[in-house]
C-alpha cells in the first residue's frame, strides 16, 4: 500500500472561508457588470450547480468573467485583512509537511492574497503556487505542478470544494477530495464520485486518509 507524495489545495472555499465575503459582493459585481442579480433565497440551489451551469443561469459570457476575475481580486485585495482561514488549516498543513508530504496550491486567487490570508508561516509550508488561474485553467496548472515535482499524477490528490476542482483533477488524472464546507454543496459533489470526501478538517490530517 502506497502513500500519497503531494497534496494539492484549492484555495477559496477549501482553506479559506471566503464564501461569506463572496456574497456580500455579488450585488456590486452584478451591478457593475449589467448582469440578474442573485436572490438570496436561490443560494443553496446555486451551491449545487457546476461553473458552467451558473454561467448559462444568468447569462455571463466568458470574455465577462476574464474582466471579472481581475476586479474580484482587487477586491479581496482590499478585504484580505477580513477572510480567515477555516478552522484547523494551520495545524493540517503544518502536520501535513510534517508528515513529509510535499504541498501545492492551484487557485483562481491572486498570489498576493493567497499569502496574505495564509500568513508567512503557512505559506512557507506551500512548495508549489499557481495562481490567478483563469476559471476553467486548473488541468494545465495540476500537470504543470507534476512536471515540476516529478510526483506521478497517482500519487498526488487535489483537494478541492467545486465541481469545476473534480473535473480539473480528472483531466490531469489526479485523485481528487471534495471538501463539504465549501462554496459547493457537499450532495453535488457526491453526485460526480470524488475519490474521497472529507467532512471536516480534522479529517484530511487523519493518516489513513493518505493511503491509497
Amino acid at each position: 500500500m502506497m502513500r500519497y507524495r503531494l497534496a494539492i489545495f484549492d484555495f477559496d472555499g477549501t482553506l479559506a472561508d471566503s464564501f461569506p465575503w463572496a456574497l456580500s459582493v455579488l450585488d456590486h459585481l452584478a451591478d457593475r457588470y449589467h448582469l440578474r442579480r442573485v436572490d438570496p433565497a436561490d443560494i443553496d440551489r446555486m451551491r449545487r450547480f457546476g461553473a458552467r451551469k451558473l454561467l448559462k443561469e444568468y447569462r455571463v459570457p466568458i470574455w465577462k468573467v476574464l474582466r471579472m476575475a481581475g476586479y474580484v481580486r482587487k477586491l479581496m485585495t482590499q478585504n484580505a485583512h477580513h477572510i480567515p482561514l477555516f478552522a484547523g488549516i494551520d495545524a493540517l498543513l503544518q502536520g501535513l509537511a510534517g508528515q513529509g508530504l510535499t504541498l501545492g496550491l492551484v487557485t483562481s486567487n491572486a498570489y498576493e492574497n493567497v499569502c496574505q490570508i495564509l500568513g508567512p508561516q503557512n505559506a512557507a509550508l506551500i512548495q508549489y503556487y499557481e495562481c490567478s488561474v483563469s476559471l476553467f485553467g486548473k488541468p494545465g496548472r495540476l500537470k504543470k505542478i507534476l512536471r515540476r515535482s516529478k510526483v506521478a499524477p497517482q500519487e498526488a490528490i487535489y483537494i478541492g470544494d467545486e465541481i469545476r476542482d473534480l473535473e480539473a483533477a480528472r483531466k490531469a488524472r489526479i485523485p481528487f477530495g471534495a471538501v463539504a464546507w465549501g462554496y459547493t454543496h457537499p450532495e453535488a459533489l457526491l453526485a460526480h464520485a470524488p475519490d474521497r470526501l472529507f467532512a471536516t478538517v480534522d479529517e484530511i490530517g487523519s493518516t489513513e486518509n493518505w493511503l491509497i
